[in-house]
């Protein structure tokens, strides 16, 4: 009698390889061509519209070409008067503008902002929508206002498709410490913020951690960006499986850091498939970048850390209630994100995720996985409690990072 392996591994590797065809087969008969093929955008025309426009008899500079430090010094060249009028006449294209002073895109994109409420509501009664389009417009809508609401700062913003939003919590200009948080699937316009499971959503994590951050260390300045700018998968499907969202995402990702303000230390602290974003990004990503910190991770495209090319510090969490360590960590043919990062092989400085409950409750206040990240994002390294118990992860670390160069 014939017998067949029917270990889990194999099992594993024969839906791994029967994803790879159908993706293959999706890619030549044009799926993926047609996805890509869009109408042009609001922030597209906005970008058209500055690549033609002019300020006191000069062109405006070209921001696929120019880098954000350039970029900086030409804003800071004009007076305030000509850069408020920039905001005014091109506000997506300035408020999604790395190098652009952050306070001008925060104004940019409540114009932006207020401009995108207009056309929802006129969609909440278009009589050609259904009554969901009609329903979606609405939720749209109330989102656009709550982001425009006195006191929060806008740093990033597109309305198109499911949408990109990014949020500051604190001062980037005074920041002494910049912590960037990275979510996963599911990640757009409408679940940016939830009422329940707050601490799921990008700005219930930020604002945790920044809270966190402030108890932690209330002599350190800091700001947290909960970074939502990225077209993140949705659902546990061909997206999430392959580094597609994640390779684009990683491109944007490096793009916010070296535009951001100064040259303090920025720590990312990236969730589920956001440690994808960041595993891509990391060997593109300045030095200042201190630390990247993966929680509930479906793997980084490494083997190892050593393969990040990266100075900064990373370290991995994970809580044991956290279905991500059923996924199979492997790559093949595209499918799957590698090694698993907390194993002990991979590399990374290993954390205590204890009190977080599951996938999505690493930024739970009252957590030892939060308390982690305001010690990583204060720099604090001697404080961080390890996994086990025990003080490997805090080997060879000074108690305060020093800045990095930008």
């Amino acid at each position: 009698m014939t017998s067949f392996d029917t270990s889990p591994q194999l099992n594993v590797w024969r839906a791994l390889l029967a994803l790879a065809v159908v993706f293959v087969m999706l890619a030549t008969t044009g799926w993926t061509a047609l996805r890509s093929q869009r109408s042009s955008t609001a922030l597209q025309a906005s970008l058209s519209d500055w690549e033609h426009g002019h300020i006191a008899g000069d062109r405006l500079p070209d921001p696929d070409e120019t880098t954000p430090h350039r970029l900086a010094r030409f804003f800071a060249s004009l007076t305030a008067q000509q850069r408020s009028s920039l905001a005014r006449r091109y506000p997506l294209a300035v408020g999604n503008m790395n190098g652009a002073p952050v306070e001008l895109r925060y104004r940019a994109n409540r114009i932006a902002l207020g401009q995108a409420r207009k056309v929802e509501l006129k969609r909440m009664h278009d009589v050609r929508l259904t009554p969901d389009g009609q329903q979606e417009a609405g939720r749209r809508m109330h989102r656009y206002e709550s982001l425009m609401s006195k006191g929060r700062h806008i740093l990033a913003f597109d309305p198109d498709g499911s949408g990109r939003v990014a949020e500051v919590f604190g001062s980037l200009r005074n920041a002494e410490r910049v912590s960037v948080v990275v979510p996963g699937v599911d990640t757009e316009l409408l679940t940016f913020q939830r009422t329940s499971r707050q601490y799921s959503a990008p700005v219930g994590m930020a604002t945790a951690l920044y809270r966190a951050e402030r108890a932690a260390s209330p002599s350190t300045r800091t700001a947290v960006i909960a970074w939502a700018d990225y077209t993140a998968p949705s659902g546990l499907g061909i997206d999430s499986a392959t580094a597609m969202r994640a390779a684009d995402g990683a491109v944007r990702l490096n793009a916010l850091v070296r535009g951001l303000p100064g040259g303090t230390p920025v720590s990312l602290f990236c969730h589920s498939y956001g440690s994808v974003v960041c595993g891509l990004a990391a060997r593109t990503l300045p030095d200042r970048v201190a630390d990247i910190a993966v929680a509930g991770s479906p793997g980084m495209r490494v083997a190892n850390a050593s393969h990040l090319r990266t100075s900064a510090h990373v370290w991995a969490m994970r809580d044991a209630d956290d279905w991500v360590q059923d996924v199979p960590y492997m790559e093949v043919g595209g499918l799957g994100h590698g090694a698993d990062p907390m194993s002990a092989a991979f590399g990374a400085r290993v954390l205590s995720a204890r009190g977080a409950d599951g996938h999505g409750g690493y930024f739970e206040p009252g957590t030892e996985s939060l308390l982690n990240f305001a010690e990583i994002g204060t720099g604090a390294y001697r404080s961080v409690h390890c996994a086990g118990d025990t003080g490997a992860c805090r080997t060879g670390l000074s108690g305060t990072a020093s800045a990095g160069r930008a």
